[in-house]
């Protein structure tokens, strides 16, 4: 569906690598959660993938078509969609309109609530809001998870979804992700260091050092991490970089 062959990014005078050869192969409808320590190159790939950055070298095929060279807004029209770390706040400007603009004009109002409830918000409470700083950041959030789902997105890539936000809304966050994942057919790509998350992938995509380390199941990931955290105690290297206990800023 999605395939990344031999990527990478290169930035500065001293061409620093970011990403280097990077080869993976995203299907279609399953929940990919990709983590690693810190400057592994996590996010730059999610960028890579959105178009916001452009690869030194390498290629992206999307549905067997090469996107290389699309910018966001092409990538976007074929069905691809990112979510930042802190999303915008839009003063003025409700709920129902934001949603509606995400659908291209085609959700009605039963639409609406129905992806407000898929992101376990209600939607009596929440549709005529102000996406302003009277939202949380959990809150913003989820409205802009729906506002995602509402472009019926073939791939949606959600750069650490649950930095700056409470534990309880992280909790929430936690469920609206496997919410979308057993209702929807869209491929999701999300970044994170958290055990709550990682237990909902289907793959687990390790990256450090610009390098795709691993690809594993959730389970087996654990296993790998217990028994390193093991060798921690023995005084052993120890750098895979969960963050098993949740730390959030509210």
């Amino acid at each position: 569906m999605l395939e990344l062959k031999n990527i990478s990014l290169n930035v500065g005078k001293d061409s620093k690598d970011i990403l280097n050869d990077v080869s993976f192969d995203f299907d279609s409808r399953k929940l990919y959660v990709i983590t690693g320590p810190n400057g592994g190159g996590k996010s730059s790939l999610a960028k890579i993938i959105m178009g916001i950055y452009e690869p030194t070298q390498g290629q992206i095929l999307f549905e067997g078509e090469d996107i290389t060279n699309h910018d966001i807004t092409q990538r976007a029209k074929l069905g691809i969609g990112y979510a930042f770390q802190q999303p915008p706040r839009f003063k003025g400007i409700k709920v129902r309109d934001l949603l509606k603009m995400a659908s291209g004009e085609t959700a009605d109002y039963k639409h609406m609530c129905a992806l407000l409830q898929d992101v376990g918000l209600c939607s009596q409470d929440y549709i005529d809001r102000e996406v302003d700083d009277s939202l949380s950041g959990g809150e913003l959030k989820r409205i802009e998870i729906a506002t995602i789902m509402a472009r019926d997105l073939k791939v949606a890539v959600f750069d650490e979804p649950e930095a700056g936000i409470d534990l309880w809304s992280f909790q929430k966050l936690a469920e609206t992700f496997k919410n979308i994942h057993e209702k929807h057919d869209t491929t999701i790509v999300i970044i994170s260091h958290q055990e709550r998350i990682l237990n909902l992938a289907d793959e687990v995509i390790v990256m450090a050092d610009g390098k795709v380390k691993e690809v594993t199941s959730k389970e087996n990931f654990f296993a790998d991490l217990e028994r390193e955290e093991l060798d921690c105690m023995c005084g052993l290297d120890c750098s895979k970089g969960v963050d098993k206990n949740v730390e959030l800023i509210g």
